[in-house]
């Protein structure tokens, strides 16, 4: 079976992210001992012997629709977090003149991928009543990933991106350097976060597992430190229509 939590397992934190699936593991029969990341995060989300994986909110709306099934959402501490809700900070660099999210029109945006809820989706959803169906921004480059987009923006080589309240949470605690050149302008509309997900074949019997196990995992004194530097402090039970209004946050070309 395969088990990621690939979305939030940047190098500073995979560590705590081991120590996070190891106390899960142990509670639950058959789990790998390991987590998976020797393939891309889409291959690990359609694989039909998927046990748990962490995805966006986008792809669980639309190319994921009945190919995995919702088990848990966590909650995390940081700034822009609210309960199992997160949004984005619009992040600009240190030096730019712009006040208002009106006066990046015609900028240069970064995303990180044009699947990504938090990089592309909020921000569509910020610049949409300023523009209805118009472009906003004059263009947009993909990153591949929120710290690429950071570091567009430190560069010099983007005027702004959107990056989720977590990511930028666990960079301001673990790698403030990564955040420097850079300030938040504003924050985003926001959503349901991001889920935990396991195949859509799953028995119910085996995602009750997986959510006592999870819950557990959260009171392990195991785990406190590893729980501490993710920021990750709760989980909740959410539904799909909980995140369906996802694909109606916002319209339009963002350039």
């Amino acid at each position: 079976m395969i088990a990621s939590l690939g979305m939030y397992d940047m190098p500073f934190v995979s560590a705590d992210n081991d120590a996070i699936w190891a106390s899960v593991a142990a509670r639950v029969d058959g789990a790998p001992a390991r987590l998976d990341r020797s393939r891309p995060l889409r291959d690990i989300w359609r694989a039909s012997d998927l046990l748990l994986a962490q995805t966006c909110g986008w792809p669980l709306v639309t190319e994921l629709a009945g190919v995995v099934q919702l088990v848990a959402t966590p909650i995390y501490e940081f700034p822009g977090c609210d309960g199992p809700r997160y949004r984005s900070w619009i992040v600009v660099g240190a030096g730019s003149p712009a006040t208002t999210v009106a006066e990046l029109r015609g900028g240069r945006a970064a995303i990180n991928g044009l699947d990504s809820n938090s990089g592309m989706n909020f921000l569509r959803a910020a610049v949409a009543p300023l523009t209805g169906q118009s472009p906003f921004f004059g263009s947009v480059t993909v990153t591949g990933g929120h710290l690429a987009s950071l570091a567009a923006v430190a560069a010099g080589d983007a005027d702004a991106a959107a990056i989720d309240c977590v990511t930028y949470g666990l960079v301001a605690r673990h790698r403030p350097d990564l955040l420097a050149g850079t300030r938040i302008l504003a924050s985003t509309p926001g959503s349901a976060g991001l889920p935990l997900v396991t195949a859509a074949a799953t028995s119910p019997a085996a995602v009750a597992t997986l959510r006592t196990a999870l819950r557990r995992m959260l009171a392990d004194p195991a785990t406190e430190a590893a729980r501490a530097a993710l920021g990750w402090i709760g989980l909740a039970e959410l539904t799909e229509a909980d995140y369906r209004p996802i694909m109606n946050m916002g319209s339009g070309p963002l350039a």
